[in-house]
């Protein structure tokens, strides 16, 4: 007999995943809908970047840029039809144009295309109030495949200046997308940059992928995959090359996390009849049993310093997050508010857990670790599998809406939201890579 863990499982997957739910599904960039920001949103100015020369650059830098500041909710980019002028130097600046516009700093820039095809680019950052530059950067021989990568640096940069938290728009994110032919099913595993530019099939299969997950190192993913008509347990590199398949044993393979140090995976296994977690040695493959208990152990979710797990059980009766301390072996109950919490998530900072909490309908819940207190951030009916960004400032789920799989990202306050999707069909699973470069603190 199933359990109400289960059941409930069983039940969002079929919502989720319904033949008649879902439309046919082309590979595309995701879709971002801002749907809420900031209500005190920082007014900014992105002026277009100059071009030495006549050449076409073949990405708008300042674009891009814009729109991941206006994406994160904490600003408001001015219009760049309404820009009073547009500078190209700091000594070129009117500041009481900007003053009267509202706007407190400017992002002005230059790209100079080299003769050996690679680009040169310049930004910088300039408090109106201040009448001063704050940041100057340059990149050079940039490819042309990067320069988006070099906006998204850029953004990080201006984000942490004027926020003090670091940004984590030079990041990616996995998913898995599935289109429908004829009586098929077709799934895809992705991994595209935050903003959903650039998506990169990793492995596509008529048969369901689960559960992605980074190794901290972002080189790799484990995921889970059906393709042999049961669970794997499947580590691959982000380049396609080395597949292996870590667990392939009867029963239940599922739920893979790396340890943060990168040799250790989590996983949820029911070899021995039930569902446990075990701690797999990535280099010897050797197996721990972590959780001996006779109801379903699942889901585990590492603490930041690898000395404790928080895990999924349904010991009480209905799911709830307990941790174990790895050395010692002593369970503590985490989550007490609601009937059902699951699908635990630690923040890269440790100060936060994610889960899928539910009383009516399934969201979002963030218990702070320091304080114990605990807030419901989303209102999607069925939201899953939270994973934060690297910056421990934005999650991004699974969602539900108008019977269509989508993916939104909120920011830990719940002030801040917006919603990703494919223009046509579903995307599930997601989770948030690391930092491609660690940024400057």
């Amino acid at each position: 007999m199933k359990s109400v863990f289960q059941i409930k499982k069983s039940l969002i997957t079929l919502l989720f995943f319904s033949l008649g739910l879902i439309p046919h599904v082309v590979q595309a960039n995701l879709v971002i809908e801002i749907s809420e920001g900031y209500e005190n949103a920082l007014p900014i100015a992105v002026i277009p970047f100059q071009v030495e020369g006549s050449t076409s650059i073949p990405e708008d830098i300042s674009a891009i840029v814009s729109h991941n500041l206006r994406r994160s909710g904490r600003f408001s980019p001015l219009d760049k039809n309404v820009l009073p002028s547009r500078p190209t130097q700091v000594e070129d600046i009117i500041f009481e144009q900007w003053r009267s516009k509202d706007v407190d700093h400017l992002i002005m820039g230059h790209i100079t295309p080299r003769p050996n095809g690679l680009y040169d680019v310049e930004m910088r950052l300039v408090d109106v109030l201040r009448r001063k530059q704050v940041i100057g950067k340059r990149w050079r021989d940039v490819p042309r495949q990067q320069l988006r990568q070099v906006a998204h640096q850029m953004s990080d940069e201006i984000y942490l200046e004027l926020t003090g938290i670091p940004g984590a728009f030079n990041t990616r994110l996995a998913y898995v997308t599935m289109k429908v032919r004829g009586d098929e099913r077709h799934y895809t595993l992705e991994v595209s940059d935050s903003d959903g530019h650039n998506p990169q099939p990793l492995l596509r299969s008529k048969m369901p992928i689960m559960s992605p997950s980074w190794s901290p190192d972002g080189r790799k993913l484990a995921y889970v995959s059906f393709e042999t008509g049961r669970s794997n347990v499947v580590v691959q590199n982000l380049d396609g090359s080395n597949r292996e398949v870590l667990a392939d044993f009867p029963g239940i393979n599922s739920a893979p996390s790396w340890s943060p140090d990168g040799k250790s995976l989590a996983i949820t296994l029911s070899k021995d009849g039930n569902a446990d977690v075990f701690i797999m040695n990535l280099q010897t493959k050797a197996l721990r049993k972590v959780t001996r208990h006779w109801a379903i152990e699942t889901e585990a979710a590492w603490s930041i310093d690898g000395k404790s797990l928080y895990f999924n059980s349904d010991r009480r009766g209905q799911p709830q997050i307990f941790k174990m301390e790895l050395d010692s072996g002593n369970v503590t109950r985490i989550s007490f508010q609601g009937n059902y919490n699951a699908n635990p998530e630690t923040s890269p900072n440790g100060r936060y857990l994610a889960m899928v909490h539910s009383n009516n309908g399934f969201n979002v819940g963030l218990l702070d670790l320091y304080t114990n207190e605990f807030n419901v951030l989303t209102d999607a009916f069925l939201g899953e599998s939270p994973s934060f960004a690297p910056n421990s400032d934005m999650i991004v789920y699974a969602m539900n809406r108008n019977n269509k799989g989508q993916l939104a990202v909120v920011s830990v306050d719940g002030r801040a939201s917006q919603i990703l999707s494919v223009e046509d069909g579903q995307v599930r699973e997601p989770a948030w890579g690391p930092y491609r470069v660690q940024p400057n603190k």
